[in-house]
């Protein structure tokens, strides 16, 4: 990891924070961060990129932000926020790879008769 962005993510909390409120933060939510966190993961995937997505996936992961997370119906509303705005910066390398990765881990976590 390279940038300061990538030296702030925390992978093993992400793995630790993501599961444990997946199914109180939703598909959605979940299905944005993992794609994400692979597309972080892909070695054609730009610096400046990498960048965006973990600093998105770090604001999912303060204790603290603009709308604390434990308020009921809109909680994790920017943590969605900040994800969808990096997805569309970055939207060129999530490819069906991506998407497949993180629908696998989906189905393992909600079950593959909760998704879609």
């Amino acid at each position: 990891m390279n940038t300061s962005e990538e030296s702030r993510f925390d992978a093993p909390r992400f793995w630790q924070k993501l599961p444990v409120f997946a199914r109180r933060a939703g598909l959605e939510l979940v299905e944005k961060a993992l794609w994400l966190f692979y597309a972080a993961q892909r070695p054609d995937t730009p610096r400046w990129a990498r960048t965006v997505i973990y600093g998105a996936l770090a604001y999912l992961l303060l204790p603290t932000d603009a709308i604390p997370d434990f308020l009921p119906g809109v909680g994790l509303t920017d943590d969605l926020a900040s994800l969808v705005a990096a997805l569309g910066l970055v939207a060129m390398y999530v490819n069906d790879d991506v998407k497949a990765q993180a629908s696998s881990k989906l189905e393992r976590w909600f079950g593959a008769g909760n998704l879609r």
